[in-house]
């Protein structure tokens, strides 16, 4: 995808898209949490918000579908959007305010690390 693309539907001005494209790649994206964080990296490198990497990284742990299917069979289905919905409020929540705390200095910081990896 090209940067410019990136940046408009999740970079810092994307609201609503950002976060729910965020929380699309992360519940569909395949593989074990660690593999989450060199695609953070990337999205950061092509102008994803800081923020919206994080939603995705807290979705890829939490909220998978294949992980959703499961638990609805052994839990039920009241349990499994119970606590779905809790979960995906939490990450925006941490998500939202660690972006709010953290200084210009070290979200330079960050981005700069991401184009090394």
């Amino acid at each position: 995808m090209p940067k410019e693309k990136m940046i408009k539907y999740m970079g810092e001005s994307s609201n609503f898209i950002g976060i729910l494209l965020a929380f699309i790649m992360g519940a569909f994206a395949a593989g074990p949490l660690y593999a989450a964080f060199p695609v953070g990296a990337m999205l950061l490198r092509k102008g994803a918000s800081i923020k919206n990497v994080m939603i995705f990284t807290g979705t890829w742990a939490a909220c998978k579908v294949p992980m959703l299917l499961i638990e609805v069979s052994l839990l039920g289905a009241k349990f499994t959007i119970v606590r779905l919905v809790v979960e995906m409020i939490g990450i925006i929540l941490v998500a939202e305010i660690i972006s709010r705390v953290i200084n210009d200095e070290d979200r330079n910081l960050i981005y700069e690390n991401a184009k090394k990896l």
